[in-house]
């Protein structure tokens, strides 16, 4: 009869032993994913991108990112197409952008730039819109010297170009004199390298180099950005196919990108969080 006890328990213990072994396991998998997260679309989302991506490889050092260019309308097709795992889009979802879902990473001020030697501080909404299409054309006209103004701006189908149009230009056609530059990097060092240009970019890719304008009274900092009184502002966004399924590492990923963890990158790279 002890024996037949022993024999019990023994058995008992292995079973429960060999169940720890199971769950330890499948932990281990859990946390050792690996591979590729392909993603292509608006240039200005990738430094965001590439800093979340750098924190996600801390976690899961046998992960990396790829990532192509293109603008925030190849974000949309590669996701339509479902030619990435995610489609980064710089702007709003367009109601005839169909085939995709997207989730909001975080939120982007467009700054009105100058070059810092400019003694321009401030401009209202309508005068950005009118030298953006031309109606001023000097200096002088909004309170500044009596110098042309030179118009720096993002190519067709970028998607800061497209958020500064919906929100900036509405129905008002772009000044055909403008100097276009296909990429953030390219109208930052446009606008530094000229004393008398004006163009837009990122809040979150500025750098001492240019100078930042108020608008109606309001800087593009974070508060002003998220309480809605800096007008200028677009969503940064992740799309992806609606009918395709996220791979397992790409879920990770955004599921990282969306908690807390992901979201304090978000902050400390100039952006406004969505929580």
């Amino acid at each position: 009869m002890k024996k037949k006890y022993l024999l019990l328990i023994t058995t008992a213990l292995f079973m429960i032993l060999l169940a720890a072994c199971g769950d330890d396991t499948n932990s281990s998998e859990a946390t050792s994913l690996e591979g590729t997260i392909s993603m292509a679309g608006s240039t200005s989302v990738q430094p965001l991108s590439e800093e979340l991506a750098a924190a996600f490889m801390d976690i899961h050092p046998n992960t990396r990112l790829e990532v192509a260019g293109g603008g925030s309308g190849a974000g949309v097709t590669a996701a339509q197409e479902n030619a990435a795992d995610f489609g980064a889009v710089s702007r709003e979802i367009r109601e005839d952008e169909t085939g995709i879902k997207y989730y909001t990473i975080a939120i982007d001020g467009i700054a009105i730039i100058v070059n810092p030697d400019n003694p321009m501080t401030e401009l209202t909404l309508e005068e950005v819109t009118n030298i953006f299409a031309g109606k001023i054309t000097n200096w002088s006209e909004v309170g500044g010297e009596n110098v042309d103004i030179v118009v720096v701006s993002r190519e067709d189908g970028s998607g800061t170009r497209g958020a500064f149009t919906d929100i900036v230009l509405g129905d008002e056609e772009l000044i055909e004199s403008a100097l276009i530059h296909n990429s953030t990097g390219g109208v930052l060092s446009a606008v530094a390298g000229d004393p008398y240009a004006i163009g837009y970019a990122s809040v979150g890719a500025m750098s001492d180099t240019v100078k930042g304008l108020a608008i109606d009274g309001f800087e593009p900092t974070d508060d002003n950005i998220k309480s809605g009184d800096y007008t200028v502002s677009r969503p940064y966004n992740y799309a992806v196919n609606e009918e395709a399924e996220l791979s397992n590492l790409a879920q990770a990923f955004l599921d990282f990108v969306l908690s807390e963890e992901g979201q304090a990158v978000v902050v400390e790279n100039g952006y406004v969080s969505i929580n």
